[in-house]
């Protein structure tokens, strides 16, 4: 029996509720495997909990995560934790850093029974690559001066190893899918570091003859994101561009609520870490009306991310027939429970055994 151990954080808001339920999801899909288990280990790290420590997790939380397969983590944030890089900083964002989670992953694509906003999607299916430890988000830059002459300077750090690293996923990612690769830059604004980029891409793509490679800039693409996203599979960016399409992705999608994510350590050193995208919407937590898509969607990251891409084929397809038959949640137009349409999940799970 192959048992994968994982660390549960269901955090804030609706993370109480949608974390709990994809576990049993993860659990009823591993059973059709036969040799194969997740083992579940649940932790308090929250809001709450800071409200009661002062701190967003205690001092030998890495440590205490480190010897598990992978992090499952639900959503960050409340009203009463204020400013939010309280609570991003002292849980979520410290854990990709020093577990070196330097890649993000997020798909987006038209799934069957979800109506995109666009007029014509043409059952787009891609995924964004994002560097995720560097880039515009480094925290390098300062403030000087007071009143009037105020500067703040914000330096975008882009190195060789972390820019080639995020291609080359990237690249290997396309050889799995449609062998097509597209390169989100800016060099015809930002004078260093996005020829720096484009240079690295030229290079990289040497390497990969059989992928079909373009670059386009960031504003062009975003456009495209809207009027074409079926010309694209897979698409490396930086970390701020990464960021902007992503959440572009979740849009055309159909629901921000549904888009998961994954945060990925390349050296087998640290776990990486599955989180949905949506936030932990405290005005609904807690009324059993949460969407679990997001976080399910999540573990089917997950799987892939073990080598089980098939169970985590069949897990989309049998979300994908649930929204084909409107079972949802109220944020989707539908009527069920977050109980509900986990229920009926599991039990469209069994019937594949």
């Amino acid at each position: 029996m192959k048992t994968i151990k994982v660390a549960s954080i269901p955090g804030d808001g609706i993370g109480q509720e949608v974390v709990p339920a994809a576990e049993e999801v993860v659990k009823a899909i591993a059973a059709l495997h036969g040799g194969l288990s997740f083992e579940f280990t649940r932790f308090p790290w929250s809001c709450e909990y800071y409200t009661e420590t002062g701190k967003m997790m205690p001092d030998d939380g890495l440590k205490q995560l480190t010897d598990f397969d992978s992090i499952f983590l639900g959503a960050v944030g409340d009203p009463r934790v204020v400013p939010d890089h309280i609570s991003l900083w002292g849980l979520l964002l410290t854990i990709r850093r020093e577990f070196e989670q330097v890649i993000n992953v997020r798909p987006a694509k038209l799934l069957n029974g979800l109506r995109s906003p666009l007029v014509n999607p043409n059952d787009f299916d891609l995924i964004v690559v994002r560097e995720n430890s560097e880039g515009e988000y480094s925290s390098v830059g300062g403030e000087i001066y007071q009143g009037g002459d105020q500067i703040a300077i914000q330096n975008a750090i882009f190195s060789r190893k972390g820019t080639e690293r995020a291609m080359r996923y990237a690249f290997e990612l396309a050889k799995k899918r449609n062998k097509k690769l597209t390169s989100a830059t800016k060099s015809n604004g930002i004078f260093h570091t996005m020829p720096f980029w484009d240079r690295i891409f030229t290079d990289v793509s040497r390497d990969y003859p059989d992928i079909e490679t373009d670059s386009q800039h960031i504003d062009a693409l975003a456009a495209f994101f809207v009027t074409a996203p079926h010309r694209f599979d897979v698409i490396v960016a930086s970390n701020l561009f990464g960021d902007i399409l992503t959440d572009l992705g979740a849009a055309i999608m159909g629901s921000v609520g549904i888009a998961p994510s994954a945060n990925i350590n390349v050296n087998g050193k640290y776990p990486s870490m599955f989180e949905p995208v949506h936030g932990s919407a405290p005005d609904i937590a807690g009324k059993g009306m949460a969407n679990p898509i997001g976080q399910i969607w999540t573990a089917k990251m997950m799987l892939d991310h073990f080598g089980e891409e098939e169970l985590g084929s069949a897990l989309l397809a049998t979300i994908e027939s649930l929204l084909a038959d409107q079972i949802t949640t109220p944020d989707l137009g539908g009527t069920f429970s977050t109980n509900e349409v986990t229920n009926e999940l599991i039990a469209r799970l069994k019937k594949l055994g």
